[in-house]
């Protein structure tokens, strides 16, 4: 039973690890408005890693999802400010990241394109486009009611924090209990097999992409909320830490093996390392040459295991 989620605890105890040694080398960093910091900052994020973990289990990758997010949070910024009320950005939002995602489900269950090649088109189109559109201007003066919904403060940061929670208890337990999840893993493991199983891939695949631009419209508005000015360059490097959190937390990048408890440990890890490093006096931009050391670890492992499982057959 441990061995079949020693991934899992081995990003765990790398977790627990990096605490210990900033614990020790700065007690400061477990500061009650560092750890809150800490937790309102990655809440929307574990969204995006909820959808990126999905992609993955099939053996895709989508790294467009740093300039949807984008466009996502100046819509949402957009809207705001001409008026229209909260409540409808929840609907707003999502279906536009939907529809954003759908076109690469599309475009790779349908038309069988790459997913790499597919998703870094569209990482330009929608980083390209929405830089054309807004002249590289800020969304600024938001209306005070889009701000933490109009909550104020601390009751906007409960509601940031406890939707993607909900979200992640709701896809962990259906990824376990519910047909869809089954058949995630299916088409992961082989697809070809799946579809002689009565499993269709390509409408699998179809709506776990559009899924995936549904959560990163949510995680754009929920993050949006929090401060009075919106970037036209959101985003960058989201899909990277993305990837590495699912694949850290022990999905196999090749698809087919994974789970949303290791996800969220990934988040928790890689959410950690940049505020890590400054409390530990190292530059924070190494976060990003950590973060494709992980991926680049991960996809040796991967290899690694079906060599010598091959190998093992063999015998």
């Amino acid at each position: 039973m441990l061995n079949q989620y020693k991934r899992e605890i081995s990003a765990a105890i790398a977790f627990l690890v990096l605490l210990v040694v900033v614990g020790i080398a700065s007690p400061s960093f477990f500061g009650a408005g560092n750890l809150g910091d800490l937790v309102i900052n990655n809440a929307p994020f574990l969204l995006i890693a909820i959808g990126m973990t999905l992609v993955i289990l099939l053996g895709e990758i989508d790294i467009s999802v740093g300039s949807q997010f984008a466009v996502a949070s100046v819509l949402a910024g957009v809207l705001a400010k001409s008026g229209i009320p909260v409540p409808l950005l929840f609907i707003i939002i999502p279906l536009t990241g939907i529809a954003m995602g759908a076109i690469n489900g599309a475009l790779i269950g349908w038309f069988k394109l790459p997913s790499i090649i597919v998703t870094l088109a569209m990482l330009v189109a929608w980083r390209d486009g929405l830089r054309w559109i807004t002249e590289g201007a800020w969304v600024q003066n938001l209306p005070e009611n889009f701000q933490w919904f109009g909550l104020g403060q601390s009751a906007g940061q409960i509601v940031i924090v406890a939707i993607p929670l909900l979200i992640f208890i709701i896809f962990a337990w259906s990824l376990r209990n519910l047909n869809i999840g089954r058949a995630i893993y299916a088409v992961g493991s082989d697809s070809e097999a799946a579809r002689l199983a009565g499993i269709e891939p390509k409408t699998i695949t179809f709506g776990v992409f559009a899924l995936m631009g549904g959560l990163v419209g949510l995680a754009a508005l929920l993050n949006s909320v929090r401060f009075n000015e919106i970037p036209s360059n959101a985003g960058i490097g989201l899909e990277l830490k993305a990837v590495a959190a699912v694949v850290v937390g022990g999905a196999a990048i090749t698809g087919g093996r994974g789970t949303l408890v290791g996800t969220l440990i990934g988040v928790a890890l890689l959410g950690t390392i940049g505020t890590a490093l400054t409390f530990l006096g190292i530059n924070p931009f190494w976060e990003k040459a950590i973060q494709g050391v992980i991926i680049l670890a991960a996809l040796v492992s991967d290899i690694s295991s079906q060599f010598l499982l091959l190998s093992y057959s063999a015998v």
